[in-house]
Parts: structure tokens; C-alpha cells; sequence
């Protein structure tokens, strides 16, 4: 009887939620995991790279057009879709200023996948816990992009309204 108890409390102990979590980190060479053997792949894994690296980090969305088709078809909530819909985004509703063009790309990537005509990027997203805004945890943010004649012509993410 001693032992059903014990047995009872220890499975009751561990129905509750998990309260660990390892960290989402970055790969150690990020540059690495836009490229594929596959000609088709490598060049919407390399656009995905410049659409990162120059359009995301270093805010040059002069040079949108030639990553990003003109019908961009967006699926954030926030920004509107075509090519200028999400330039405009960038550039007069967040205001990202442009900053030199870093030699290798600075954010953290944990994954890079591509499949057909789609590239998906998996990044690690650090937040404030909502329970105590003093700590954070970290979790995946995500971001894909569907890719006609090398160029991204529809962006998913995982993004809320405000």
C-alpha cells in the first residue's frame, strides 16, 4: 500500500507542466546552412541569405527588387502585400534605418530548410516570461518564403497583431 502511495504522489508530481526548457541557440556558422548541392535550392537558400543579411539586418530595402517579387504575397498581419507593401513596412512604419552591410550575417540561425519552392528559416527569439518580466526564455521564431524564378514571391511567419 506504502508503495501505491508513493507511486500516486510521484505520478501526480510529474502531471503537472513542465517548467524547463533548454535554450534555443544559434548554429556556430550560420553562413553555412544557405547552401545546398542542389542548384535550384542553393540559389533560394542564397536569395533567403541576401533577403536576411541585406534587407532584415542592414535595412537596404532599395534593394528589394532584386530578392522580392513585385506581387509579394505577405502573410505577416502587419505589413500589406506587393514588394513596396512590405518595403513600406520596414521603412516607414518600424523605420529601419540602413546601416553598412555586414560581411557575414549576424543573426542567429538554428535552422535553414528548403523543399520544393519553399526555404523556412528557424531563428531563436529571446522574450520577457509574462509571469516575471524581469526573467526571459527563449523560443523560435520563424520565418519562410516561397520562391519563384529565385525571387521570394510569398512570406509566412509567425508574427501577432500588436
Amino acid at each position: 500500500m506504502k508503495h501505491h502511495l508513493l507511486f500516486a504522489a510521484l505520478a501526480l508530481s510529474l502531471a503537472g507542466p513542465a517548467l524547463a526548457q533548454e535554450p534555443v541557440i544559434g548554429a556556430a556558422d550560420p553562413d553555412a546552412l544557405f547552401t545546398s548541392p542542389d542548384p535550384v535550392l542553393n540559389r533560394n537558400k542564397q536569395t533567403t541569405y541576401k533577403i536576411i543579411k541585406e534587407l532584415l539586418e542592414a535595412g537596404h530595402w532599395d534593394r528589394a527588387d532584386q530578392y522580392l517579387t513585385e506581387r509579394y504575397i505577405q502573410h505577416n498581419p502587419n505589413a500589406a502585400s506587393g514588394r513596396q507593401g512590405v518595403i513600406d513596412y520596414f521603412t516607414k512604419v518600424l523605420k529601419v534605418a540602413q546601416k553598412p552591410i555586414p560581411d557575414k550575417m549576424q543573426t542567429k540561425i538554428v535552422s535553414v530548410v528548403a523543399e520544393g519552392d519553399i526555404v523556412t528559416v528557424a531563428y531563436p527569439r529571446e522574450v520577457k516570461d509574462p509571469k516575471d518580466p524581469s526573467k526571459t526564455y527563449t523560443t523560435t521564431w520563424f520565418d519562410s518564403w516561397r520562391f519563384v524564378d529565385g525571387k521570394a514571391d510569398e512570406h509566412w511567419d509567425n508574427a501577432l497583431k500588436p
